[in-house]
């Protein structure tokens, strides 16, 4: 009876290994996303800087393609206020998968733990048990 729980403690614990490599991608590419978005957000805020010390004689300009197109100031301010709230909104967004990504990791990984743990107290004992090592 106790060959049939060992394979299955095993391939539980490969299970949980592999589910918990899974959520540290996910929490990794997560954070790459926050980092970029919050570059994104000071350069936006800084475009917004420049825009408040513009006088509304000033041209602002908009690179489409390989061209400089005049814009309308009001329009390129809305812009960058959308972009702001846009970039915002993202950005909470990802502190929540952040923040549930975690959990998830912490709970796999007490899973883990626990199967470790269940696995080496039912190894067997004694001098004819062979000898393992649980890395």
């Amino acid at each position: 009876m106790a060959t049939k729980q060992a394979p299955s403690s095993t391939s539980q614990l490969e299970t949980a290994t592999r589910k918990y490599q899974d959520l540290q991608d996910e929490l990794s590419k997560a954070v790459d996303s926050r980092e970029k978005l919050g570059a994104q957000q000071v350069e936006t805020e800084s475009v917004k800087k420049e825009f408040a010390t513009l006088k509304s004689t000033n041209t602002v300009y908009k690179l489409i393609g390989p061209v400089l197109v005049p814009q309308d100031q009001g329009e390129a301010k809305s812009n960058v206020e959308k972009r702001l709230e846009f970039i915002s909104s993202e950005l909470k967004r990802v502190e929540a998968l952040i923040k549930d990504l975690g959990e998830q990791s912490e709970k796999v990984k007490s899973e883990i733990v626990r199967l470790q743990t269940s696995k080496q107290t039912t190894k067997p004992q004694g001098p004819d048990a062979p000898a393992t090592t649980v890395v």
